[in-house]
């Protein structure tokens, strides 16, 4: 809206309703949730609401409103999530200091916001309230930040980033929070061996997630817990007969996608289906930031580290009609392949609507697609999409529009 000129447009007394904006976020998750809860119904799913403890193998017991609840069961799932990791010190308290929960409910918006972590989560919410011009500092303790995603993207989304005004400090660590009820929050953040203290009126906390594994019984049934997550083998069976874990509880990647999947491939085991073992390195991660961001399969340091000889191809935004079209020409698309067999290793992508575009390499990868397969496909013009091929191209030498 800011830049309606561009486009030939007009537009006066631009401004937000943060309530707003917030009840409609709520009213679509509802309206989602409402929507699961009916498709249980329809198919006749019983709910139990309390809290379960699994007592023995095959057997649930459930607290609930109405007394103890006792249930049986061939197979059990377990699906109880995750919740936000929280560090001595800087535990949230919904007022000055917020968990992804809090920040998703604001009870008002930030002017001097400092995130802490710059995973997904940290830089999702850093890009929203930056963007609502909020004053917004991110800290993140390794020497990157994005650390999970190739370094070469994740460089080039903390560069839009600090173009839009956001402050970035790497190889930095939140040491204390000194909190003023009412006024704000000082920070003693640790740079390169010294003490600085900065003061924020809001401070969000995103330092990971820990699996919801307490109070559920499993120590005694012999469940493992590796750091808080059930340890599951590749059809997610904790090793006690009849009994799973699917989703956050059970691990890296902490995806809805994975964790939907997950619960399919378990359903259709139990029913005596034989259904593949989800590929970690063939899920795709999506940050929802701006731009935004979005991988799938090995980066180049983690291929080349695992003795891979590859070929690299890139593809500028700028270099793409729609792109410039829309006024979203900052970004990047970096395709990695294996030098020998053509396997495609790796795809890596920052600038609009990757979220979208990576599902284009997921499919590739699961049907163990090679370069040439992506060379002779035909993309359609004009679109973004073209940009994947000309990134397959380019690893090649055989890019056509850059």
């Amino acid at each position: 809206m800011h830049r309606a000129k561009e486009f030939g447009l007009s537009a006066t007394g631009i401004s937000y309703d943060l309530p707003a904006v917030v009840a409609r976020s709520r009213g679509v998750a509802k309206q989602l949730s409402g929507g699961i809860g009916h498709l249980m119904k329809k198919n006749k799913i019983a709910v139990v609401m309390g809290q379960a403890t699994v007592t023995a193998p095959g057997k649930v017991s459930v607290k609930t409103d109405k007394g103890v609840e006792e249930l049986l069961a061939k197979h059990i799932v377990l699906a109880t999530g995750a919740r936000a990791r929280e560090l001595p010190g800087l535990e949230a308290d919904g007022d000055l200091v917020w968990t992804y929960r809090h920040a998703l409910q604001p009870v008002r918006m930030p002017k001097k916001l400092l995130v802490i972590g710059s995973g997904a989560i940290g830089i999702e919410f850093a890009s929203f309230f930056n963007t609502l011009g909020a004053d917004t500092t991110v800290v993140e303790v390794m020497d990157r930040i994005l650390p999970v995603e190739d370094a070469e993207i994740a460089a080039f989304a903390k560069k839009q980033f600090v173009k839009q005004g956001m402050k970035i400090l790497e190889k930095a660590a939140v040491k204390k929070l000194d909190r003023k009820p009412g006024i704000g929050v000082t920070a003693h953040i640790e740079i390169g061996g010294k003490i600085e203290t900065q003061e924020f009126d809001t401070v969000i906390s995103a330092v990971g997630i820990v699996g919801n594994v307490e109070n559920l019984g499993l120590e005694a049934l012999g469940v493992k817990i590796d750091r808080t997550h059930v340890v599951t083998d590749e059809f997610c069976r904790t090793g006690v007969p009849g009994l799973y874990a699917i989703g956050d509880i059970a691990g890296a990647p902490w995806l809805a996608h994975k964790a939907s999947h997950e619960g399919v491939m378990v359903a259709e085991l139990i029913t005596g289906g034989h259904p593949h073992p989800i590929k970690p390195n063939s899920i795709a991660g999506c940050t929802y930031c701006h731009p935004q961001i979005a991988s799938v399969g090995l980066t180049e340091d983690k291929a080349k580290a695992a003795g891979h000889q590859i070929k690299v191809g890139r593809f500028p935004f700028i270099g793409n009609g729609k792109a410039i079209a829309l006024g979203e020409s900052e970004g990047m698309i970096k395709t990695i392949f294996d030098a020998k067999t053509g396997e495609l290793l790796g795809a890596h992508m920052v600038g609009a609507e990757v979220t979208e575009l990576i599902q284009g390499y997921v499919i590739g990868r699961t049907l163990e697609t090679t370069e040439e397969d992506l060379m002779n496909t035909v993309f359609p013009h004009p679109t973004l999409s073209e940009m994947m091929h000309e990134s397959v191209l380019d690893a090649y030498g055989r890019a056509l529009h850059f």
